[in-house]
């Protein structure tokens, strides 16, 4: 059953790692030195807020959560990755999120080459999560939701280009069947007013962004 839900999966005061507050970052040096990046890091800020505060609690209700199991992991595509992380460290049992590159075919792939759009990578984020407390398929309402718009085809607003298309990058057929029926259940529900182009393909490999992009963190207070 399809679930449109308002509340209570996102905990945006309390951060998951060292040094974030709670808000947004806006990026990297590099980023940050684009008058562009900025204005859409605002946008996306904004555009997130709205958007959490007309979400419905009733999901966490009822998606029951599983007990005592291992930490489990996600992969998801849309947009720049900053943004996409920002949204999914601030949901209840995500313990951590890191930035990276999947779905290309170049063996060591770098920031530069991605953005070039000739390695076939997309910018896209490992979520590590407790499935005690929060569930696949409410990752895959928060993405869907709230983390990007997936009916854009290989961009995200200003962004454009293959390497910010929208993805799910699934580890096994668990999430491969959760991902395909709950996109077939927003088509059938005509959830949004165009078609939804999300990838749905099989990770291979998931290559963490370079340092200095992973630890460079800059937030507004």
């Amino acid at each position: 059953m399809l679930r449109i839900w308002r509340t209570c999966i996102v905990d945006w005061g309390a951060p998951h790692s060292t040094g974030r507050n709670g808000n947004f970052r806006s990026g990297s040096k590099l980023c940050e030195a684009s008058p562009i990046y900025s204005n859409r890091a605002r946008q996306l800020e904004t555009t997130v807020l709205r958007n959490l505060l007309v979400l419905t609690a009733s999901s966490m209700l009822a998606i029951p959560a599983a007990a005592q199991k291992p930490p489990q992991t996600a992969y998801f595509a849309g947009g720049c990755f900053w943004g996409v992380e920002a949204v999914f460290e601030h949901v209840k049992g995500v313990t951590n999120v890191v930035s990276g590159y999947a779905g290309g075919t170049v063996v060591k792939p770098d920031y530069e080459s991605v953005s070039s759009g000739r390695t076939g990578h997309a910018e896209a984020v490992k979520v590590i999560f407790d499935p005690a407390v929060v569930s696949y398929e409410t990752l895959l309402q928060v993405f869907f939701s709230v983390a990007h718009d997936p009916t854009e085809l290989n961009r995200q607003g200003p962004d454009v280009g293959t390497q910010y298309r929208s993805a799910i990058f699934y580890r096994n057929d668990v999430q491969k069947k959760e991902s395909t029926a709950y996109i077939e259940q927003l088509t059938k529900a005509k959830y949004y007013p165009r078609p939804i182009v999300t990838q749905v393909a099989a990770l291979d490999k998931f290559f963490l962004a370079e340092g200095y992009r992973e630890t460079q963190v800059t937030r507004r207070g």
